[in-house]
């Protein structure tokens, strides 16, 4: 018996998501200052085990925070956001089907 694999993730036309339902969206923070994991995953290879497993829980999009919003957060340049987000999404690309995403607001580093 041959079992269709699930798609979790929705389909991109043209770099749009249609999303057309729900979907879960977990979040991976390599930030020193995160208040919502203080830390954790500031190790790229730690990172990438939890974004898989985000992913095997049934996220279908996987965001990547490299700089902290927390109230009283020190903003940082765009070359240290950069510094913390592509070890890990270098790791990500090749091993997901979620969709990734970058919580970031410095165009230098949505274009990564």
């Amino acid at each position: 018996m041959c079992v269709p694999e699930p798609q979790h993730a929705p389909a991109l036309v043209g770099g749009v998501a249609r999303l057309g339902k729900p979907h879960v969206m977990g979040v991976i923070n390599v930030t020193p200052d995160s208040f919502s994991d203080g830390g954790r995953y500031l190790d790229p290879e730690q990172a990438l085990a939890r974004a898989l497993a985000i992913e095997a829980e049934g996220a279908a999009i996987i965001d990547l925070g490299g700089e902290s919003t927390r109230p009283g957060a020190a903003p940082v340049t765009a070359q240290e956001e950069l510094q913390r987000v592509l070890p890990l999404l270098e790791r990500l690309r090749p091993r997901t089907r979620a969709i990734l995403s970058i919580d970031t607001s410095k165009p230098e580093v949505m274009r990564a």
